[in-house]
């Protein structure tokens, strides 16, 4: 059976690792177990952290809704349970653009869900 050496393709693998975690601190940055530790962590924490930024949007959302919609007399719940009794289909993400960039159509939304709560 021939001989077979590996060295190229470990160093290209190497290489490939070390330059992703380039910019680490210590010998995170050069030496190949604690990058790849390193490494393995960042992707971890990139994961995890793609979805609470969706859950941070959503409460960032829901703040400021509740925020504009109290200035206008009605709290969060029951301008989203007015909303929906009248039938409209907004999403909290517009919802809260609309309440920080135009006061005047979130004021048109509140008196809507206004006008059709009931409870």
């Amino acid at each position: 059976m021939p001989r077979v050496k590996r060295g190229v393709a470990a160093h290209r693998r190497h290489k490939k690792l070390l330059n992703q975690a380039e910019g680490r601190r210590g010998t995170r940055s050069t030496l190949i177990r604690p990058a790849r530790e390193a490494l393995i962590h960042a992707l971890v924490y990139a994961y995890r952290d793609r979805r609470d930024r969706k859950r941070d949007m959503r409460r960032l959302w829901v703040q400021r809704i509740n925020a504009a919609s109290r200035q206008h007399g009605l709290p969060y719940g029951r301008l989203i349970a007015g909303l929906r009794a009248a039938g409209v289909e907004i999403n909290r993400k517009v919802l809260a653009d609309l309440a920080v960039r135009d006061d005047v159509a979130f004021g048109k939304m509140v008196e809507l869900a206004r006008g059709s709560f009931t409870g």
